[in-house]
Parts: structure tokens; C-alpha cells; sequence
């Protein structure tokens, strides 16, 4: 087709979702370079977010003009071989075992402590925050740390788990204010010495360690913002180290992003260049895993809650950029804010929800009262 051709099919498939080329609004696209569609008809979402990255378009406000494609469901045209490839090895490959279980550490937790110190706010918590009866990040990762808590019914003296531990920031808060230890476990060197530092004399033991290689016995169990690591392939697994871990009179709160849509569908722009090998679960999947092992005794949704808190990421990193561009190029400036948008508008347009549930081995005597 020629470049004309191109631009017009491209037109009317944003004029779908109200989005016009080099329109006036703060949602409309405007083209800096003639060869975007082409591009992004070859290679779909790569293409379009490559394409930005080179600083070929822009958008006045992008996370507005993700939710307008997302809620028109104009991404189901952009269907690639890029697309079908991501599909093909998250379906027939496990890409989340042995060292590629270490890749996610590598690529994006390794990049640099200085980045999420600027971005996560006053606790380093890359996870949804609360915000229920908060108005600001900080006040929200807190609301969501307590709530964790809360939900486990932790008390002084317990031996708590947290699978995937970040910088440690769950579990410094879990012993400051009920008293627990803690043992955390992450898969990113840069994660781990920070999460020392950061819990030095609270008794919390960081381990760079796959959760894979844990046999020992803990009165509650956490992990916050891991499980789109594990895999499709692994759930089970998952589940099974869990169990065999966790107390019979144990609770288990499991908080991770899920998906309306069918499973083992990857982006392959955000696997190329932000999460390598990850996965977001689907009810479905997480149902079967747990059969057997687990009682859910809660189960709940505060998905709306992820769009203020990158929202709130997005405005903290541009603030900060001027100290962070001694480190990163504007290649990498584009990619992030690229990165946050996009996944903001993933979940104001409701595709994705944010999920916790609290389980049990065996069920809770006389039942489970979640707090909210």
C-alpha cells in the first residue's frame, strides 16, 4: 500500500475511537514522521511504541489516548508477527525457569536504584497503592502495606514470608509496626542490597533466591506485585511452594495484576523492553492453580486504584528527570513515560484489574472477615 493509503486507513481506524492526526485536542496523534504507519501496520504495538521512543509522534496527553484506543478496542486491528511470536512462546515455552527466572531482576530491577528512589516516592513499593481514603502516593502505599497486614492478621512473633520482596519496604513495615520477622526473597541483585540496607536492624533476612528453592515453615505468607513473573506454566508449582511453606492455620495474601482477557497474551513491546518473560494471569488460571491446596477466602479488586498510582510514578519521574538524565538518555525518557501511560491507561480502561486474595490451607474456623 502506498504511504497515502496508509495514513488514510490509520485515520479512520482513530476516528473510531475519537482520535484524530495532528488534531487540537490533547488526545489526537500528532506525526512527525510520514513512515509511522507503515511501521506500525508491520509490527503493531512494537512498531507504535518504537516509533515513539525514536520520537517519530507524540501526544499531547498520552495516557488519554491509550484509554481511547484500549476502550475502542483499536489494538485488536494492529495484529503482528511480532504479536503471534510473543503469543507462541509464552503458550508452548517456560520462559520463567531456572536463569530465566533471573532475567526479570536483570533487565528492569537491576536498571537502577536511583530511578525507582525517584519515581516510587517515600517507600519504595513498585506495586498499587490504597487509596481508599488516601489522596497522595505516599499515603497510599502505606494504606496498602497496612492492609496487607490487616488482611494477614499479623501479630508479634510471627514468621512471615514475602515472595518477591522488592526493596523490602512490606516487610520493614510488617516488623515495625506488628512485630513480626521477616524472611524476603527477590530475583535482583540491585533489590536485594538495597532491601538489607534499607531493613538493617529489623529482623528480616533478604535472600537473592527463586521461591522455587523454599522449604521452610512460616505463619503468614505475602507477595505483592511477583506472580506476573511466574508464568502460566508455573502457577501450580507456585502454589505448591506456598503450601508446603505455610502453616495450616496460615494465611496467604496474593496481590497481582489480572486480566479480563484470554491468557498467555503478552505485548510485545512491553516483553521487548520493560517486563522479559512476564505473564498477567487470568481468573481462569489462577482458579485451576490453586484447586486443592488453597481456600479463597477473599477475593478483591481495587484495579482503578493502579491508574493513580502510575499516574502519580509518571509525575514524580518527569519531575525528576533533570538528576536522572546524567544517567539515561532521552531514548530511555520516552520508553519510561511510554511504559507508564500505556499501562495507566490498561487499567483505566478497565482492561486490567488488581487483585488480592487471601487464602488458607484449610479454611478459616467460623470464616474470614476481610478488612477494606
Amino acid at each position: 500500500m502506498s504511504q497515502d493509503s496508509l495514513r488514510q486507513r490509520a485515520a479512520e481506524l482513530l476516528e473510531l475511537a475519537g482520535v484524530c492526526i495532528n488534531g487540537a485536542t490533547p488526545t489526537d496523534i500528532r506525526v512527525h514522521d510520514e513512515q509511522l504507519y507503515a511501521r506500525v501496520f508491520a509490527h503493531g504495538s512494537l512498531g507504535l511504541g518504537e516509533a515513539y521512543m525514536d520520537g517519530w509522534w507524540d501526544a499531547e496527553d498520552l495516557p488519554g489516548l491509550f484509554t481511547r484506543i484500549l476502550r475502542s478496542h483499536l489494538d485488536e486491528h494492529l495484529k503482528s508477527l511480532d504479536t503471534l511470536i510473543a503469543h507462541l512462546k509464552a503458550r508452548f515455552i517456560n520462559l520463567q525457569r531456572g536463569q530465566h527466572a533471573f532475567e526479570i531482576g536483570k533487565m528492569h530491577y537491576d536498571r537502577g536504584n536511583d530511578l525507582f528512589k525517584a519515581m516510587l516516592g517515600k517507600r519504595m513499593v513498585y506495586s498499587c497503592g490504597y487509596w481508599a481514603n488516601s489522596t497522595n502516593l505516599d499515603d497510599a502505599q502505606e494504606a496498602k502495606l497496612d492492609l496487607v497486614c490487616r488482611k494477614l492478621q499479623l501479630k508479634p512473633g510471627m514468621r512471615v514470608l514475602d515472595i518477591g520482596c522488592g526493596w523490602g519496604e512490606a516487610l520493614k513495615f510488617a516488623a515495625e509496626h506488628y512485630g513480626v520477622k521477616g524472611v524476603g526473597i527477590t530475583v535482583s541483585n540491585e533489590q536485594a542490597a538495597l532491601a538489607r540496607e534499607l531493613c538493617r536492624g529489623l529482623t528480616v533476612d533478604i535472600r537473592l533466591q527463586d521461591y522455587r528453592e523454599l522449604h521452610e515453615p512460616f505463619d503468614a505468607i505475602m507477595s505483592i506485585g511477583m506472580f506476573e513473573h511466574v508464568g502460566g506454566k508455573n502457577y501450580r508449582e507456585y502454589f505448591e511452594v506456598a503450601r508446603r511453606c505455610l502453616n495450616d492455620d496460615g494465611l496467604f495474601l496474593l496481590h497481582s495484576i489480572g486480566t479480563n482477557q484470554a491468557p498467555g497474551r503478552p505485548d510485545p513491546w512491553i516483553e521487548k523492553y520493560i517486563f522479559p518473560n512476564s505473564m498477567i494471569p487470568a481468573a481462569s488460571q489462577v482458579a485451576a492453580a490453586l484447586e486443592g491446596l488453597f481456600v479463597v477466602e477473599d477475593w478483591h479488586n481495587f484495579g482503578t486504584d493502579y491508574d493513580r498510582t502510575l499516574s502519580a510514578w509518571r509525575e514524580n519521574f518527569d519531575a525528576a528527570w533533570p538528576a536522572l538524565s546524567s544517567h539515561y538518555d532521552e531514548r530511555f525518557r520516552r520508553m519510561w513515560q511510554f511504559y507508564l501511560a500505556v499501562s495507566a491507561a490498561i487499567f483505566r480502561s478497565r482492561r486490567d484489574q488488581l487483585w488480592q486474595l487471601t487464602l488458607s490451607p484449610h479454611g478459616v474456623a467460623g470464616g474470614y472477615r476481610s478488612p477494606r
